[in-house]
């Protein structure tokens, strides 16, 4: 490899890195004092009339939940139906209705910020089932997040209390004063870089051959910005952003890396803010940064080194990857979609090396942490810090206590069934799509392109991105039948929403507590002892989970 390809490589990280550290103060700020301030805009007292919600009355944890749940269940119905009536919607290309099976899958997909696509967009999706029912979702589905982790600062930051905030209200405010100013500047600057929108439908065109070919066009530079913002993930188009149109030059692929980065990573300076204690969010933002680093410049690492003639040939591991990113514009998005929730991909991750492929795949078996989605990504990293407190009170004979919360058998429950949730959906449902007769037959007949090793790693993946909402896939496999459609979509609902009904009983259970007085009995949890506890928890437990499967995928195949 060239040293001018590896200088370009290195200008487009330093130029992510020096971005994100430009904005994570004011952007950061900014999200507190969203969530903080007690006015509300004309436009919002006007929705909160229209709706029946008293703006200044807060919930319960269970009053929350049963918020975020109900919302969620009416978007579920909603994309669907839009879905299963898309040949009667105006702008529906002349496209039939999605089968059944598929609609569930989207919907859930869509609602649970997961934009996992068993489906070719622009071939099966018209534009009003992209417009009211998608990208409405990759709002949605991003302030639902974020509120959630919003709830759970506040948990740590009260004193004695009930409540939590108000559902409602956080939703709004995430959308109206976050994404959607953030959106439209992001689209505007698509637009510059050369992504389309329009509804121009299908266009033939003649090839410089005599023959013809159809051109999509599409509002795609929209959904797209939001898509990265919400670190949602679902491309416009069947190759996401791959796809020129969504995606047409180096500096446009280190724009969407930027969109997908930067409210996760300011989320650590907003929860400082609403905690009183800014070296609190300097540490989560450290453990976060570390573990980013490392996989990256691994993944990379894999990449640019991989073995064979071919490779060797052509200055690397080439196959999947667009020639006009690189190896290193390639694995620098790879990293940061499945370091996020994203599941954008501007290569195919199938089309890694084995041991290069397993790195995004492990990236989603952190707890997608570092930074993580927008909210998710946060609360992950809290509920970890809990578990981080606790292993170290029990190394060093402290008190177990995280701002000021003393952590008891309530919290540590909590925090451990949260730990639990993902990876038991992952094993089992790579495990049941294997050991029923039935349903391995069919897989391996329609499924599974690539089989042995590498096929299992594909259903693996596949698991692992359902599970942890984020929504890339090995490429390689025919996700499109009624086990997968119907597995993958249990997977991304219950993924998403067991673990945020146990965020917000640990968000309740916190802020009933009093304050407990630091001591030297106290643990400190702003040095940088603690962000290598907090580090080493996060990967050991990741290890121990998963560590005997990979062995039987990307990890065996690595090694023949």
């Amino acid at each position: 490899m060239g040293a001018a390809t590896i200088g370009f490589g290195i200008l487009q990280a330093a130029t992510v890195v020096l971005v994100l550290a430009a904005i994570y103060r004011p952007l950061g700020d900014w999200i507190a004092r969203i969530y903080t301030t007690d006015k509300d805009a004309r436009a919002e007292r006007a929705l909160y009339r229209l709706v029946g919600v008293d703006a200044r009355s807060e919930q319960t944890w269970q009053a929350y939940a049963r918020g975020v749940l109900v919302f969620s269940a009416v978007g579920v119905v909603f994309v669907y139906a839009l879905q299963r009536f898309q040949a009667v919607l105006p702008y529906s290309l002349g496209l039939p209705a999605v089968p059944e099976g598929l609609a569930f899958n989207t919907a859930i997909s869509f609602v649970t910020n997961t934009n996992w696509q068993s489906y070719s967009p622009e071939l099966t999706l018209g534009y009003t089932v992209q417009l009211a029912g998608l990208a409405v979702q990759n709002f949605v589905s991003a302030a639902v997040g974020i509120a959630v982790a919003v709830a759970l600062v506040r948990g740590f930051a009260r004193r004695g209390s009930a409540t939590i905030g108000n559902f409602w209200v956080d939703l709004t405010r995430g959308i109206t004063r976050l994404l959607l100013p953030m959106a439209v500047i992001a689209a505007v600057a698509l637009l510059f870089a050369g992504v389309v929108q329009n509804f121009t439908g299908f266009t033939e065109v003649g090839t410089i051959t005599g023959g013809t070919q159809v051109i999509p066009g599409g509002p795609v530079a929209s959904q797209e910005a939001i898509k990265e913002l919400g670190t949602n993930g679902g491309g416009f188009f069947n190759a996401n952003s791959a796809h020129p149109f969504e995606n047409p030059a180096p500096w446009s692929s280190v724009l969407e890396i930027l969109l997908l980065l930067a409210i996760p990573v300011a989320m650590p300076r907003a929860f400082g803010r609403m905690v009183g204690d800014n070296r609190q969010g300097y540490a989560i933002l450290a453990v976060m940064a570390s573990i980013a680093v490392v996989s990256i410049a691994a993944v990379t690492a894999l990449e640019a080194l991989g073995a064979g003639t071919a490779p060797q040939l052509a200055g690397g591991a080439m196959e999947g990857k667009e020639a006009r990113f690189g190896i290193f514009g390639s694995t620098l998005f790879a990293g940061a979609t499945t370091l996020t929730s994203t599941g954008a991909v501007n290569s195919m991750h199938d089309s890694y090396t084995a041991l290069g492929g397993m790195i995004p795949m492990v990236n989603m078996m952190l707890g997608e942490i570092a930074p993580g989605g927008v909210g998710s990504g946060l609360y992950g990293m809290l509920v970890l810090a809990v578990i981080a407190v606790f292993v170290g009170g029990l190394l060093v004979g402290r008190t177990p206590e995280y701002l000021g919360k003393r952590i008891g058998p309530t919290q540590i429950k909590l925090a451990s069934l949260y730990i639990l949730v993902t990876p038991t959906l992952v094993l089992a449902g790579t495990a049941l799509s294997f050991a029923i007769p039935g349903i391995r037959s069919d897989m391996e007949a329609t499924s599974i392109w690539n089989p042995g090793i590498h096929g299992l790693g594909e259903v693996l993946y596949a698991f692992t991105s359902a599970a942890n909402n984020n929504g890339s896939a090995f490429a390689g496999l025919t996700a499109n039948t009624p086990w997968l459609n119907a597995a993958l979509g249990v997977a991304m609902l219950l993924g998403r929403f067991i673990p945020i009904v146990l965020v917000l009983a640990l968000a309740g259970s916190l802020a009933a507590q009093g304050t407990t007085p630091s001591t030297t009995g106290t643990l400190p949890t702003h040095r940088p002892q603690f962000v290598g506890l907090l580090a080493v928890v996060a990967v050991v437990i990741t290890a121990l989970t998963y560590f005997p499967v990979l062995t039987l995928g990307p990890l065996a195949e690595g090694l023949v």
